[in-house]
C-alpha cells in the first residue's frame, strides 16, 4: 500500500537526519556509487590483465590473434619475388635416384639456372659432410658469390652447459666463393613459425646480399608476414629446372631469385608433421604445413620489401587498454541493457579492425586481446552487478507480495510493474474448486481446541496448494477449507484442462496421505479420528481474468459464468457419489487421456439450458460404457425404473460408480413415492 504524499512529507519531517538514497543505490550494496563502482572495476581489470598477461597462454593467444589478422585478407607474395625449384614427388620419380642425390646433379642445376638468367641461387640443402671427391669437386666448381648454401645452428642444452653447434658447407665450397646462410628457424611455443630469424648471416639475408640488396637488419622478434597456403610462390619441379628449354617457358628464371629445396606437392597435415615443413600463421586457415624452402622465400620477401611486423611496446599496449576501459565505463555509465551487448560486440570488432589496420599500414601489431578483455570485463562486470542488483530488488518484491498472490504473478509483475493496475482480459481458463465435505461438522467438534483446528486446516491446505502450484495452477483464494484455482493465466498453458484434472487426482492422493497420518496420530494420542473427504469441480470456459478490486487494493482473480459453473459442480459432486465432476468442455479436452463418463444433465442457478456433467474413471471399464450410456438414455427419456437390471449389473461392472448408481436408484424411489 502506498502512503499519501502528505503522510510521506510528515515522515520525512520527523526524520530529518536520515540520508536520502539516490536512484540506483539500494542500501546494503557495496560501492553504492556507480562511478566508484566502475572505478574499482576498472582497477581490478587492469591488475588482472597485468597478471595474466605474464602467462604463456596469454602470449600464445595474442600470437594466434596475429595469425588471423595478418592473413584475413589472403595476402599474396610480392610480384617479381623468388621462384621455388621443388624437390618434389615428380622429381623423385623422374630422377629415380636415392636421396641424397649426387652433388654433381646440383652442380648441373646451378649451371642451368645461371644460364637461364637467374640473379641468385639458394640451395636449401646442407652439404656439410664429404661425399665422393668427384661430386664435391663438381659442386665446388660451379658455386660463386651468387650461390647461397644452407647451414644450420643448433642449441644443445644439458644439465652441465648449453652448447651451440653450427653446421656449415664444406670449406672447399665456401673457398670457391659460395655464401653460407644459416637456415635454422625458431618456432613459438605452439609450434608455429612467426618470427624473422635474427642471424646476421641468415639464409634469406645472405640471399639478399647475393642479389646486391643491402637489406636492413630487423629487430629481434619481428613477426613474419605469411603469404597464402603451400605453393603460393611460383614453383617448378627440380627435373624441369634441369632442362628449362624443354620443360619451362622462356626467361622464367631471368633476373629472378631462385630457391631450391624440398617441397612436397601434397602438403602434409599439421597433425602429421613432415620433413622440412612448418606451421605458419596461414596454417590456421588450411591446417597444412609449409615447406622450409617456401618459409625461406617468405623470410626473403619480408626482409627485402620491409614487410616484417613489429610488436607494439608496453606503453602503447597500456594506453590502448586504458582507452578500452574508459570506453567501456562510458558505455555502462548510466545503465546496462541489450545495448551493452551490441556496444561490446562493436568494440571487439573495432579493436580487431584497428589491429588489422596497424598490421597493414604501419607494420606494427597491437594485440586486440588486452583491450578486448578490458572492455568485456568492465562492461559485463557492471552488467553482472546490475543484474544482481535487479535480482535483489525482484526478490524484495517477491517476498513482499508472495504471501498474497501467486509466485508466477509476482514474477510477472516484477518483470513488468506496469501491470500493477486494475483491469482484465478475456481468456479461456480451466477453473477448479475443491472443498472438504463435512468440514463444518469437524470444526464444530473442535471448537474448544482452535489451535488444533488451525493446525488441521494448515496441514490440509498446504499439500493441496503445493499440488496446484506443482501442476502450474494459480491459487485464486482460500475460503475456509475451500480452494479456488485456475490454469492458463497469468502464464499460457496449452494443456490447462489436462493439468487441472491431473492436479485434482493428485489432490485426492494428498488427502489419502493426510488421512493415514491422522489415523496413526489418533491411534497414538487417543484423539477422535476425523476422516477427510474432498469434492472437486472443474470447468473450462471463457472468463475475465485480471486485477480485480479497488484502486488501493486488488487481487488477481477471474470472473464469469464458467467460474460459477465450476463452483456449482464442486457443490453438486456429493449428490452423485463421486469426488470429481467435470464440465462438458473440460471433459472434451481430456477425453484422449482419461476415461470420462457422463453422469447427468443439470441446470444450475442462472442458466436455463441443462449442462452435462462428467467424472473420470481410473480403472479399465470401457467394456461397460455402452451399457452405462444406455442407462443414461433411459434416464433422460424418463423410462428408467428402479427395477431396471442396470442397477444390479453396472455397480459390478463399474465399482467406482456404485455410489452414483445407488443415489440414482434412491432418487427414483423417492420420485415414485411422491407420486
Amino acid at each position: 500500500m502506498m502512503a499519501r504524499p502528505a503522510a510521506l512529507k510528515r515522515l520525512q519531517a520527523e526524520r530529518p537526519d536520515q540520508p536520502r538514497l539516490e536512484a540506483g543505490r539500494p542500501p546494503g550494496w557495496p560501492f553504492s556509487s556507480r562511478g566508484i563502482r566502475l572505478l574499482v572495476l576498472a582497477l581490478i581489470t587492469l591488475v588482472t590483465i597485468s597478471l595474466i598477461s605474464r602467462l604463456p597462454a596469454w602470449t600464445l593467444t595474442e600470437l594466434r590473434t596475429f595469425d588471423y589478422l595478418s592473413t584475413v585478407d589472403d595476402p599474396s607474395p610480392p610480384d617479381g619475388g623468388p621462384i621455388i625449384v621443388a624437390i618434389d614427388e615428380p622429381s623423385l620419380a623422374d630422377i629415380n635416384a636415392q636421396w641424397p642425390w649426387p652433388r654433381s646433379l646440383h652442380a648441373e642445376l646451378v649451371r642451368q639456372l645461371r644460364a637461364a638468367g637467374a640473379k641468385a641461387i639458394a640451395l636449401d640443402i646442407i652439404m656439410a659432410e664429404p661425399s665422393t671427391p668427384e661430386n664435391d669437386q663438381a659442386i665446388s666448381s660451379v658455386v660463386g658469390p651468387d650461390v647461397v648454401l644452407a647451414g644450420d645452428e643448433t642449441l644443445i642444452k644439458t644439465p652441465q652447459a648449453d652448447q651451440l653447434l653450427r653446421t656449415t658447407p664444406l670449406p672447399q665450397m665456401t673457398e670457391a666463393g659460395a655464401r653460407t646462410g644459416i637456415a635454422s628457424i625458431t618456432l613459438n611455443g605452439d609450434g608455429v613459425f612467426r618470427n624473422v630469424p635474427s642471424y646476421e648471416d641468415g639464409f634469406a639475408m645472405e640471399l639478399a646480399k647475393a642479389t646486391g640488396i643491402k637489406a636492413p637488419h630487423l629487430p629481434a622478434g619481428s613477426l613474419i608476414q605469411s603469404f597464402g597456403p603451400a605453393r603460393s610462390y611460383p614453383t617448378v619441379s627440380y627435373y624441369q629446372a634441369l632442362d628449362p628449354k624443354n620443360f619451362l617457358p622462356p626467361d622464367i628464371f631471368k633476373d629472378r631469385v631462385v630457391l631450391v629445396g624440398l617441397s612436397l606437392q601434397n602438403a602434409p597435415e599439421i597433425d602429421q608433421g613432415g620433413v622440412d615443413a612448418y606451421a605458419t600463421p596461414y596454417t590456421v586457415h588450411t591446417g597444412k604445413l609449409i615447406s622450409g624452402v617456401e618459409v625461406q622465400a617468405t623470410i626473403y620477401d619480408n626482409i627485402v620489401h620491409g614487410l616484417a611486423i613489429s610488436e607494439a611496446g608496453l606503453p602503447v599496449v597500456a594506453i590502448c587498454i586504458l582507452i578500452a576501459v574508459a570506453l567501456a565505463a562510458a558505455t555502462v555509465w548510466k545503465a546496462t541493457s541489450w545495448r551493452t551487448l551490441v556496444a561490446t560486440a562493436t568494440a571487439v570488432l573495432a579493436f580487431a579492425a584497428a589491429s588489422y589496420a596497424g598490421i597493414r599500414f604501419t607494420h606494427i601489431f597491437v594485440s586486440p586481446l588486452g583491450p578486448t578483455v578490458a572492455f568485456v570485463a568492465v562492461a559485463f562486470g557492471q552488467a553482472a552487478f546490475d543484474y544482481a542488483q535487479e535480482r535483489h530488488q525482484k526478490r524484495q518484491i517477491t517476498r513482499a507480495f508472495a504471501q498474497y498472490i501467486s509466485p508466477d504473478l509476482v514474477r510477472r509483475l516484477s518483470n513488468d510493474p506496469s501491470q500493477l493496475k486494475l483491469g482484465g482480459e478475456r481468456r479461456t481458463l480451466t477453473v477448479l474448486f475443491s472443498d472438504v465435505r463435512g468440514f463444518t461438522t469437524i470444526a464444530e467438534t473442535m471448537k474448544d481446541d482452535p489451535e488444533q483446528l488451525t493446525t488441521l486446516i494448515n496441514r490440509l491446505l498446504t499439500p493441496l496448494s503445493d499440488v496446484v502450484m506443482d501442476h502450474g495452477g494459480t491459487i485464486d483464494k482460500y475460503m475456509g477449507d475451500c480452494i479456488m484455482a485456475f490454469w492458463n493465466a497469468p502464464l499460457d498453458d496449452p494443456d490447462h484442462a489436462l493439468h487441472a484434472v491431473k492436479a485434482s487426482i493428485a489432490m485426492q492422493d494428498a488427502i489419502g496421505t493426510l488421512n493415514r497420518e491422522l489415523e496413526r496420530e489418533a491411534a497414538t494420542t487417543g484423539r477422535p479420528l476425523h476422516v477427510l473427504k474432498m469434492g472437486v469441480g472443474i470447468n473450462t470456459g471463457e472468463c475475465i481474468v485480471g486485477n480485480m478490486g479497488s484502486t488501493r487494493r486488488f487481487d488477481y482473480s477471474c470472473l464469469g459464468d464458467s467460474v460459477n459453473l465450476a463452483s456449482r459442480l464442486e457443490g453438486t459432486s456429493k449428490n452423485y457419489g463421486v469426488a470429481l465432476l467435470l464440465g462438458e468442455e473440460t471433459a472434451r479436452l481430456v477425453a484422449d487421456r482419461y476415461t470420462v463418463v457422463e453422469l447427468d444433465r443439470i441446470t444450475v442457478k442462472g442458466r436455463t439450458i441443462p449442462s452435462p456433467i462428467f467424472t473420470v474413471l481410473y480403472g479399465s471399464h470401457r467394456a461397460a460404457l455402452p451399457e452405462h450410456n444406455a442407462f443414461l438414455e433411459a434416464k433422460y427419456a424418463g423410462t428408467l425404473t428402479i427395477a431396471d437390471p442396470a442397477f444390479e449389473t453396472l455397480p459390478k461392472a463399474i465399482p467406482e460408480l456404485s455410489a452414483y448408481y445407488a443415489l440414482m436408484r434412491g432418487s427414483l424411489a423417492q420420485h415414485d413415492a411422491a407420486l
